[in-house]
């Protein structure tokens, strides 16, 4: 079973989509098996991190930004280079297992959609299997 869901983002930010992949899995009814979440744009990710702290996403943005800043030397006409590297680095889904019909998270996980490149509307899909 794939899930569609659809959100507005801002310029850069990390999005807890926790929920809505909790709810696909329930959705689903499956009970035992594997939840891929997957982000189908090339200037935004998926991930999965701590979800206690709202610094830490805070952080993750600004360590990317260091790690991937916009020059002037980068020749893609778009002008969104640094978002290309930051979606590569981050990588387009995520796996979860599920265990007792809902995503096996630790105590401070959650699932994040990363966007890079907006404000934009953009889509991810959760696709749930049976083990």
């Amino acid at each position: 079973m794939t899930y569609e869901f659809t959100l507005k983002t801002p310029n850069q930010a990390l999005l807890n989509i926790t929920a809505q992949v909790t709810q696909a899995v329930r959705d689903s009814g499956v009970a035992e098996g594997r939840a891929l979440v997957y982000c189908p744009h090339t200037t935004a990710g998926v991930t999965i991190n701590e979800n206690a702290d709202p610094d830490v996403t805070r952080d993750l943005l600004l360590g990317l930004d260091k790690a991937f800043p916009d020059r002037p030397e980068f020749r893609h006409a778009e002008g969104n280079a640094a978002a290309h590297l930051k979606a590569t680095c981050v990588g387009a889904s995520a796996s979860l297992i599920i265990k007792g019909g809902r995503p096996l998270l630790g105590t401070w996980q959650g699932v994040y959609f990363c966007e890079f490149d907006g404000p934009r509307t953009r889509t991810f899909y959760v696709q749930v299997a049976q083990a």
